[in-house]
């Protein structure tokens, strides 16, 4: 039954509505199960037009539709609602009927919030994993562009925001194949601000830290 609960997760893991406990949970099912892993790999353009669309300051609104960040966040919020009351099957409708929406002729347009910063990288000479991250200022916080290379392959990773203050924050996760070493490109954000952000790290889902970069 539990493993059942597990492939169920998929789309929650793919919108960003597990909590922190349940995404690792996922994270450890996902290097035992090629199913779940392909699926979110399918997940992905949805997961980027999601981010693209939080992303956006609306500057003209379709009359049928409502302000733009604002759906989003009550779609998201719906989700996680009707996730808890075990409907998850919700989930595939919303992340649909939101790219829809995203990509439907002259439905919004949309204004970017400031302008991206220098890219940081490193290789980590332990690990061997090199990183590469861009970070854009946003109203809402950090939208950032990871792209990694990694031959240790099959696990999952995430890259994690460490604030000033201490905190911690999952910008995006992912799984290397196997015997890859070609460089890979993720898209994530954080509600941290450039500014209230000391580094990032790439972490494997057990907390193995493989390459760190200054926030720059």
């Amino acid at each position: 039954m539990r493993s059942l609960e597990r492939h169920r997760d998929v789309g929650a893991y793919a919108l960003g509505v597990l909590d922190e406990a349940e995404a690792f949970r996922f994270e450890d099912h996902l290097m035992e199960c090629p199913r779940c892993t392909a699926q979110v790999t399918a997940f992905g353009p949805a997961t980027r037009q999601l981010m693209l669309y939080r992303e956006a300051t609306p500057r003209i609104v379709h009359p049928l539709t409502g302000p733009g960040g604002r759906l989003l966040d009550r779609l998201l919020s719906a989700v996680a609602a009707r996730r808890r009351a075990g409907r998850r099957r919700v989930l595939y409708a919303v992340a649909a009927a939101v790219v829809c929406a995203v990509a439907g002729p002259g439905a919004v347009l949309y204004a970017s919030q400031g302008g991206p910063a220098a890219p940081v990288a490193a290789t980590d000479a332990g690990s061997g994993v090199w990183a590469r991250v861009t970070a854009e200022d946003r109203t809402w916080g950090t939208d950032v562009r990871v792209e990694v290379k990694d031959g240790a392959g099959p696990r999952s990773c995430r890259l994690v925001a460490v604030g000033r203050d201490g905190s911690e924050q999952t910008i995006t996760s992912w799984m290397v194949p196997p015997h890859d070493a070609r460089p890979h490109t993720m898209r994530g954000g954080a509600a941290l601000r450039p500014g209230q952000i000391d580094r990032y790290e790439v972490r494997t889902a057990n907390g193995e830290h493989l390459v760190t970069l200054p926030a720059g």
